[in-house]
């Protein structure tokens, strides 16, 4: 069975090398779809009787892995000088640095990465993360999955 959880975060980025407006500071409203793929709890008395997983339980654990941590931050890769050196001068300015460049495709790969060791077998239903969908606009995302 698949379940999933749709949470929202904004954060600002830059992509140095982009030839095109992305290489400019600018910031998404961040769309993330976390699937977990486990089987269906059946014991009476467990308050997730019937389900993968609770959806509270499934946003709480990205809120307090990932989604507290990024959101209304500067997403800002380490080897982007510039930019790591002008918020180090913001007092306590919410920064994340990131080992690679902050497109769609490397934060759905972090999140997954993040949260695979969040959503894994502790109810004995083969709970996993199986898919992480992160939407950088309404139109554009990118889908990092279990292989």
């Amino acid at each position: 069975m698949l379940i999933t959880r749709r949470l929202e975060f904004d954060a600002g980025h830059r992509i140095p090398d982009h030839q095109s407006q992305c290489r400019h500071l600018h910031g998404h409203r961040y769309a993330i779809e976390i699937t977990l793929a486990g089987d269906v709890i059946r014991h009476d008395g467990d308050p997730a009787n019937g389900m993968v997983m609770d959806f509270s339980q499934v946003k709480a654990l990205a809120m307090r892995h990932l989604v507290d941590h990024w959101d209304h931050a500067f997403l800002v890769y380490a080897g982007d000088l510039p930019v790591v050196n002008f918020l180090a001068s913001l007092p306590a300015h919410k920064t994340v640095i990131l080992d690679c460049v902050p497109t769609a495709e490397n934060l759905a790969q972090k999140a997954f990465t993040i949260l695979a060791a969040v959503y894994r077998d502790t109810y004995g239903n083969h709970l996993r993360l199986q898919r992480l969908r992160l939407y950088e606009t309404p139109n554009c995302w990118a889908e990092a999955v279990r292989e």
